[in-house]
């Protein structure tokens, strides 16, 4: 749990149980409901030994993983995992309709419109379109958040997903981070994965095993260039053996095609993503706090050490250079980009023209749509307690959206309000299985209680 001080200044987080009984005994408020942040009455900084956490951010194109975590001197515990979804694809398709109907307008037979004034317009240096933007934003959006409910000393993030100076073998290696070996594989096959797909190139399976395969066979004189080399699952590895893909996809002659046209391909979408991760360094950078990059083959590497499994939070934990993980926690918390409505007063039917108008007041009886809300029902087919997202109506039966489904109908009498909406959806999600050759964490997601309380 966050904690701050008296002043509102963050101190270290604490177990849960140490925070039930602060709220218990009266020497703590509640200051936010999701992430559950506490406001002691009774402690300020100067009177707390403050140790500090640091942060963890793994950026990905639809989910952002971002772990709070506690150093020693050689190991990492695991406080806090947010994982962020993104909602730069409703952005893109949202983008792409408006247009498509300023396109349909346009070319109607209608009165004369003069052309916009700004034909030869230019994006400022630095742009992003709004899907990649939002990225950032939401990202810095709980970064900087995270600076206010705890003590945070650093920031480790991945800038890049694969390290081309540990890719590149005609190029003298220096450091042990870049010897040549197990972290330069595991650079080219985080490489070989982004430009494949993480598909098999020869039969398109995904979510199966996948070797790394020569198109030219190393036994007859094939290099290990990354442009030889492809991901492959184990049947195709082993039915291509030693032949050239020529001979292994003769039969196949449109596969053969879109493997050499593949291999030629730029990856335009790691591109992207990484054009995201540069601009998030930057804006990290902003902020004053010490930031370490690393690539996402490290991250990789990491977890393949401490036995760790594939998540989007892990990933975040294991960024940068470290030695051990001594723990993480079990509970997750998911949190869904919903946005804050639409300045929109009507909906709009296929072709565009204005089929409903929306009310203008967008609070009633108190709530709002988006509201995080708490519904004890006594009695009737809705008895029990809904906790999620409202839906508001004017008629005073709202619908609230719960972690189990849809719930409408619920009286406004019975719904108490636990957090104002903040332009996001919050659920709680259990962290990834525990790898056999990785001890659990320590009971309570590897928080300890600290000095300062």
């Amino acid at each position: 749990m966050f904690v701050l001080d008296v002043h509102s200044h963050p101190l270290d987080p604490c177990h849960p149980a140490r925070a039930r009984r602060l709220l218990a005994a009266g020497r703590a408020v509640v200051v936010r409901h999701t992430p559950f942040v506490i406001r002691l009455r009774d402690r300020t900084v100067a009177d707390s030994v403050v140790q500090g956490v640091q942060v963890g951010i793994d950026p990905g194109s639809k989910h952002t993983g971002i772990a709070v975590f506690r150093t020693g001197h050689a190991d990492r515990t695991g406080l806090y995992g947010i994982q962020l979804d993104h909602r730069g694809g409703q952005i893109r398709d949202r983008l792409t309709a408006r247009a498509a109907l300023r396109r349909g307008r346009r070319s109607r037979n209608l009165r004369y419109r003069a052309p916009p004034r700004f034909n030869n317009r230019t994006k400022p240096q630095g742009w992003l379109a709004p899907s990649l933007r939002h990225r950032v934003d939401t990202t810095m959006s709980w970064a900087t958040r995270l600076t206010r409910w705890a003590p945070v000393r650093a920031v480790h993030v991945e800038r890049v997903a694969f390290d081309t100076h540990a890719l590149s073998a005609g190029r003298p290696l220096e450091g042990v981070e870049y010897q040549q070996g197990t972290l330069a594989a595991y650079e080219v096959r985080e490489y070989l994965l982004a430009r494949w797909g993480r598909a098999c190139a020869y039969c398109g399976a995904s979510g199966v095993p996948l070797n790394l395969d020569h198109l030219h066979p190393h036994s007859r004189g094939g290099s290990n260039r990354l442009s030889n080399l492809v991901v492959a699952c184990i049947p195709c590895n082993q039915a291509k053996a030693a032949t050239l893909v020529e001979e292994f996809l003769a039969d196949r002659p449109k596969v053969l095609a879109k493997v050499l046209r593949q291999i030629k391909a730029p990856l335009r979408d790691a591109a992207a993503v990484n054009a995201t991760r540069w601009a998030l360094w930057r804006a990290l950078e902003a902020t004053g706090l010490p930031v370490a990059v690393a690539s996402g083959g490290r991250t990789k590497w990491n977890r393949s050490r401490t036995g760790a499994a594939k998540s989007h939070t892990l990933d975040a934990l294991h960024v940068g250079h470290l030695d051990t993980v001594t723990g993480w926690p079990s509970v997750i918390l998911v949190v869904a980009a919903t946005g804050r409505g639409t300045y929109r007063r009507t909906r709009s039917d296929r072709y565009g023209f204005p089929r409903l108008a929306l009310p203008r007041t967008k609070r009633h009886h108190g709530y709002q749509t988006g509201d995080l809300v708490r519904a004890i029902v006594p009695t009737g087919t809705k008895t029990g307690t809904h906790t999620g997202r409202v839906a508001v109506r004017s008629t005073g039966k709202f619908n609230i959206r719960t972690r189990h489904g849809l719930v409408q109908g619920i009286h406004h009498r019975h719904v108490r309000l636990l957090q104002r909406a903040d332009g996001y959806g919050y659920i709680t999600h259990p962290e990834a299985r525990h790898s056999a050759a990785f001890p659990p964490p320590p009971e309570g997601g590897g928080i300890h209680a600290g000095s300062n309380r």
